[in-house]
């Protein structure tokens, strides 16, 4: 009797969730913007509010199977994440505990105190090993967020290698601050190099805020190294044209990228930009993320990026 291949949908999400930080001050970190005693006044109401908004807004980007059934997603990637405080509430006592989601996140030397983190169903997604890589700071640059990696079994027996990344912002001015996303590219893809003199055409998923869109520096030198961004000109179904607005321009610095060895299971990218995640831009016209603030001004909303997320083919 032959054995019958039965196809799955794997799905993995990349979200900026705009600074989700609990309201204790933590005196080795700069993170009393995110306290009651700060302009934005931040505090414990405000906190669950976000805690919900962020769960709902994972949850929304659950797929259709080929039975028709609705799941959830298998691995979600986070940036702006504070403490490991924030993901146990986020995974265990928002609208996602139920999901019975774990993570792992890094610890990085951010002056502000933020990280990022890996959420993962242990029911699709067994983790092997994770660590963070971090980044030696050029002279200039301030320290960074850590690069995150995660290898994981997936049901079909085979291995990801997932690696989660927030680079440095362009506060001080695109031009000026590229060297210092580069030198996270360049650590980054030292990593890669690594995990392929160890593995035959490995299956590697690289994920994250870049703050720089494909064609810029930054991202060219990963998919010159061999991976594939396909989150490349993808689009919302309702008006998004990016996963970040900014004065009135839609840019995507949100990228999913992928190595060959994922290439034959990729089905499809979008941006999640269901209605109650945007509000109509009254200054720009059209649509805009629906963000937690608006300077100092609370709007209560979920992010000021809108989730991508990729689904891929899995053998059962």
């Amino acid at each position: 009797m032959l054995n019958t291949l039965i196809l799955g949908i794997f799905t993995f999400v990349q979200l900026n969730c705009e600074n989700l930080f609990d309201c204790v001050h933590d005196s080795l970190k700069q993170d009393t913007e995110y306290t009651a005693e700060s302009p934005r006044h931040w505090n414990t109401r405000k906190y669950w509010q976000k805690l919900r908004n962020i769960s709902k807004e994972i949850l929304s980007c659950s797929q259709e199977n080929e039975d028709g059934i609705t799941v959830i997603p298998d691995l979600v990637a986070l940036c702006e994440i504070e403490n490991d405080t924030v993901m146990h509430y986020l995974s265990q006592r928002s609208l996602l505990r139920n999901a019975r989601y774990r993570y792992v996140m890094t610890e990085s030397p951010d002056l502000r105190g933020i990280d990022v983190a890996l959420l993962y169903s242990p029911m699709t997604f067994k983790l092997l090993n994770s660590y963070s890589l971090r980044i030696s700071p050029p002279k200039g640059m301030r320290p960074t967020r850590d690069i995150l990696y995660a290898s994981g079994r997936v049901v079909s027996g085979d291995t990801l290698h997932i690696f989660v990344v927030h680079a440095p912002s362009r506060f001080s001015g695109k031009h000026a601050t590229v060297p210092y996303r580069m030198t996270v590219m360049q650590r980054l893809m030292q990593s890669v190099d690594s995990i392929r003199s160890l593995h035959y055409n490995p299956k590697i998923i690289i994920s994250g805020d870049f703050n720089d869109e494909t064609r810029d520096e930054s991202v060219q030198h990963l998919i010159a190294n061999g991976m594939t961004d396909v989150s490349y000109e993808v689009k919302g179904s309702n008006g998004a044209k990016g996963t970040y607005k900014y004065m009135g321009q839609w840019s995507s610095i949100d990228h999913i990228l992928i190595s060959e060895g994922m290439k034959p299971l990729f089905r499809r990218c979008i941006i999640n930009d269901q209605s109650f995640l945007l509000e109509d831009d009254t200054k720009f016209n059209g649509k805009k993320p629906f963000r937690t603030y608006q300077g100092y001004k609370y709007l209560g909303g979920f992010s000021d990026h809108l989730p991508l997320v990729a689904s891929f083919d899995i053998e059962y």
